[in-house]
């Protein structure tokens, strides 16, 4: 009788640290081009809502009302009557969004950033959440 050989078909464990490692290595490339792209989208999309969301909001309210929203009622007064002639909301959210790092958005009138002739300040904290440092956006510096 003739003796066989029978030979499982399977991966050797050379060939599973290859692979493995070779799915490391492409991962390492791949994965901080995607959180890059992620967090210059969360900036785009702070940019657009100051300049297209808030600003316009805030320039027809000061179109009806005749004045800016003060400091103490802030971007609530785009979405709250507190105000003769208010014609609003001039926001369809029933409250302010947070910005994409999910902190809120900071008013202030009148302008309390000097070099610029803007009447109003709206601005994120940015990615690292924190006021007053080179990552804030706001609408003087877009």
């Amino acid at each position: 009788m003739k003796s066989y050989r029978y030979r499982t078909k399977a991966f050797t464990l050379i060939e599973l640290l290859l692979v493995i490692t070779i799915i490391s290595i492409l991962a390492s490339v791949i994965v901080p081009g995607f959180f890059g792209r992620s967090e210059k989208a969360r900036i785009t999309a702070v940019k657009q809502t100051i300049t297209g969301t808030f600003s316009i909001a805030i320039d027809l309210y000061e179109q009806d009302t005749g004045k800016y929203p003060d400091n103490s009622t802030g971007l609530e007064a785009l979405i709250q009557n507190n105000e003769t002639n208010w014609q609003g909301p001039y926001l369809k959210a029933a409250a302010i969004p947070a910005d994409p790092w999910g902190n809120q958005y900071r008013y202030c009138y009148p302008s309390e950033i000097t070099g610029k002739d803007y009447l109003y300040d709206i601005v994120s904290a940015g990615p690292d959440g924190k006021f007053g440092n080179d990552d804030d956006i706001n609408n003087h510096n877009i």
